[in-house]
């Protein structure tokens, strides 16, 4: 009798411990989760990021002459795909400037902000 309750003890610590090691592994398992689900949406947005780098520079900075409606319609939503409040104010000032020298000055800055950006993160 004596050996049985040692026996269902035994069990019990056991099972007790292995329940503990799963919660442990799975609060591990849910942070490491957590952080591959945020690079994963961060490597997203960069992707975004360089997209629009690189149609900005293709319709913009290399256009011969006037840029389209539907290529400043793309970039347009192009930014605002990228959901940050700092680049579209950027690009707010960009496509707002009164001079050519005002936009030469928007674009660095917009294209530092966005380099600085995708680097940083």
């Amino acid at each position: 009798m004596w050996q049985k309750k040692l026996l269902v003890v035994a069990v019990v610590v056991i099972l007790i411990a292995a329940g503990a090691v799963l919660v442990w592994q799975n609060n591990e398992l849910q942070k490491e989760l957590q952080q591959a689900r945020t690079s994963l949406a961060q490597s997203a947005l960069n992707g975004k990021a360089l997209d629009f780098l690189l149609a900005f520079v293709d319709k913009v900075l290399r256009a011969k002459g006037e840029v389209s409606f539907d290529d400043r319609l793309q970039l347009e939503n192009m930014v605002r795909d990228l959901k940050d409040d700092a680049v579209l104010a950027e690009w707010n000032k960009f496509v707002n400037s009164k001079t050519p020298e005002g936009a030469q000055e928007e674009v660095k800055n917009l294209l530092d902000l966005l380099v600085h950006k995708i680097r940083t993160q």
